[in-house]
């Protein structure tokens, strides 16, 4: 019985033609007739973007030579190292478009399925065999056809280039409904904050019990690997945050602890910072140890029957605080600042605690929601890496592709 799974290392060049595109010129630009071509603008990692195409002129010889037919891969011969290579399979007209020399053309031979070799191509591309090859000149790295047209490439039957073609599709299109998903409950997450905005509004004034107070300075020289840990501008992002790990130690007397210290409940937000990150906050919720916050940050302790410490956090992570802060924000070089008083005034959804509650309940189950989809989409990008690669080493047997399907196939 034939080993369909056997696989023969052959130059690309053997399989197909690899052909360079023409040169853009200023003759090109006033001869021959004028038609449109793609260039490295155009081709990513999997598709063609037709929506800016310039034209140059061509003969009818080079139209002949240049042309583009469904099927052809055309791959960046000049790009920076970790993109050279990038490829796309054509799937436009044949005949209407050409293509520039910034472009290598593959046009497979009978023996290779266009969109297997995509698979190779695209592989090759992540995995760094293009940037190998490659010669770098200043920012740019250069293909090179015939460096290309001499990478051995894994041939395979027509049968077994279409099962795992097949089985690619399979796991890319379950890929495919996993990011609409979680793109589907990241837009609702987002409508659904945003949608406080439009809620009766008071000053977050109003359920403040103590501050805004600014937090502990020190000088450089009173930083240490000994102390108390202290949260700086850099040690959350806004939202959720832990600042039980990662923090800086400060030299700290008793009285500074006492006054300057955090507790689980307190608002921190930064009143020192660019722009688009001044009012950036967090909910203290985890310490293990005295911490205290620095002075380019306020500390904010709420009525605990009032306001929930987690919706006033996720409250000012919203597009319309975020954007009250931006207003109010004092320029001073690069850097933006806020006060006590703009702090005061945020703006407030005016809803109880019960209904705050049930706000937070719904956003957690999203946010649950969305973190088992992105756990899963990780696990099932390894998958997909794993079998790529065995395309390339041309490790994969026929029934391990088979294995690969059953766990591909919904």
């Amino acid at each position: 019985m034939r080993d369909d799974s056997a696989v023969r290392w052959i130059p690309v060049g053997e399989l197909g033609d690899v052909r360079m595109g023409k040169q853009l010129s200023p003759a090109s630009r006033m001869s021959g007739k004028q038609l449109p071509y793609l260039r490295v603008a155009n081709v990513y990692d999997g598709y063609i973007d037709y929506s800016d195409v310039k034209t140059m002129g061509f003969t009818s010889a080079e139209r002949e030579t240049y042309n583009l037919r469904p099927g052809d891969i055309l791959l960046n011969e000049g790009q920076s190292l970790e993109l050279v290579g990038r490829s796309a399979l054509y799937d436009g007209p044949e005949g209407a478009y050409c293509f520039q020399n910034t472009l290598v053309r593959f046009r497979p031979g009978e023996e290779i399925v266009p969109e297997y070799a995509q698979i190779i191509f695209s592989n090759w591309l992540a995995t760094g065999v293009f940037a190998s090859i490659a010669k770098k000149t200043t920012s740019i790295a250069h293909l090179g056809g015939d460096r290309f047209a001499a990478l051995l490439f894994p041939a395979r039957t027509h049968r077994e280039q279409q099962r795992i073609i097949e089985v690619l599709n399979a796991m890319g299109d379950a890929e495919r409904s996993m990011k609409q998903s979680i793109k589907k409950l990241q837009d609702i997450h987002y409508g659904a904050t945003e949608g406080l905005a439009g809620a009766k509004l008071t000053c977050l004034a109003s359920v403040i019990a103590s501050g805004p107070q600014n937090g502990l300075y020190k000088p450089a020289s009173a930083y240490s690997a000994i102390g108390t840990p202290i949260v700086r501008i850099n040690s959350f992002s806004g939202g959720p945050s832990d600042l039980t790990r990662n923090l800086l130690r400060v030299e700290t007397s008793e009285g500074e602890v006492s006054r300057y210290g955090v507790r689980p409940g307190d608002v921190l937000i930064n009143r020192v910072n660019s722009i688009d990150l001044v009012g950036k906050s967090t909910t203290v919720r985890t310490l293990l140890e005295p911490t205290v916050f620095e002075s380019n940050m306020m500390r904010c302790r709420l009525h605990e029957d009032r306001a929930l410490p987690e919706f006033v956090e996720l409250w000012l992570s919203s597009t319309a605080a975020k954007r009250y802060f931006r207003q109010r924000a004092k320029s001073a070089v690069s850097q933006a600042s806020i006060n006590r008083t703009d702090v005061l005034a945020t703006p407030f959804p005016n809803i109880g605690i019960e209904e705050q509650r049930s706000f937070l309940n719904s956003i957690s189950a999203i946010d649950n929601q969305l973190s088992t989809l992105k756990e899963s989409l990780a696990k099932h990008g390894l998958l997909k890496k794993g079998l790529t690669e065995r395309l390339l080493t041309g490790r994969s047997d026929q029934s391990g592709v088979n294995s690969w399907a059953t766990i591909a196939t919904p």
